[in-house]
């Protein structure tokens, strides 16, 4: 399993996902866009949104918190992290 979050300093929704994450005890990789100067286009080439933070589950772009939430929500969360 792979996760990886797109995220900035300031985004509040950044941290909600992160806390949701580390909350269910998964692993993932945290890039902060800020710190390595990425743009916003150069996000969405990557993830498909422009928006922080965006979540990237085994290769799949989930979207930004308020996706990944929906996702717990309806269950649906577990299981795209147990594939």
């Amino acid at each position: 399993m792979s996760v990886k979050l797109y995220t900035t300093n300031w985004c509040p929704y950044c941290r909600n996902a992160k806390r949701l994450l580390d909350e269910k005890g998964v692993a993932y990789k945290e890039i902060n866009i800020e710190e390595l100067g990425m743009s916003r286009e150069e996000l969405a080439k990557i993830t498909g949104g422009m928006t922080v933070p965006q979540i990237v589950i085994n290769d799949e772009p989930i979207g930004g918190y308020d996706n990944l939430w929906a996702l717990e929500q309806n269950g649906e969360l577990d299981q795209k992290l147990a594939d």
